[in-house]
């Protein structure tokens, strides 16, 4: 069966190495959290909102191991009062696990998306 598990972040500036920090933070979670085998991720999606250019986030994604992942990036929407300097992702992964056990994750600024998420 096929589960999305969604997870978003921010970063405070628009730095490579803040970018790769807190998306790699974020993978780290979601992959703790939901017990994650990168065999079983069919694909990883990112987007990020339009503040964010200095990296892609799926380079944090390769950075951590995902070599054989097959990952997508795209820009989010410019959207009023939307949240900014924001990384989100969608994973895919072949899972037996029902929709209830899988763990979303937002971190930082992110929070404010899913609160009825947060830990």
């Amino acid at each position: 069966m096929l589960r999305g598990i969604r997870g978003a972040t921010t970063v405070e500036n628009n730095e490579r190495s803040s970018i790769v920090k807190r998306t790699s933070e974020l993978l780290t979670k979601l992959v703790e959290e939901n017990n994650i085998q990168l065999e079983d991720i069919g694909a990883a999606i990112f987007s990020a909102t339009p503040d964010i250019t200095a990296a892609f986030p799926a380079a944090a994604a390769r950075e951590i191991g995902w070599s054989e992942v097959p990952l997508f990036g795209a820009q989010e929407m410019d959207a009023d009062n939307g949240p900014v300097m924001c990384i989100r992702v969608l994973i895919l992964l072949n899972t037996n696990k029902p929709q209830t056990d899988i763990h979303h994750i937002y971190l930082h600024g992110a929070q404010v998306l899913r609160p009825d998420l947060v830990k």
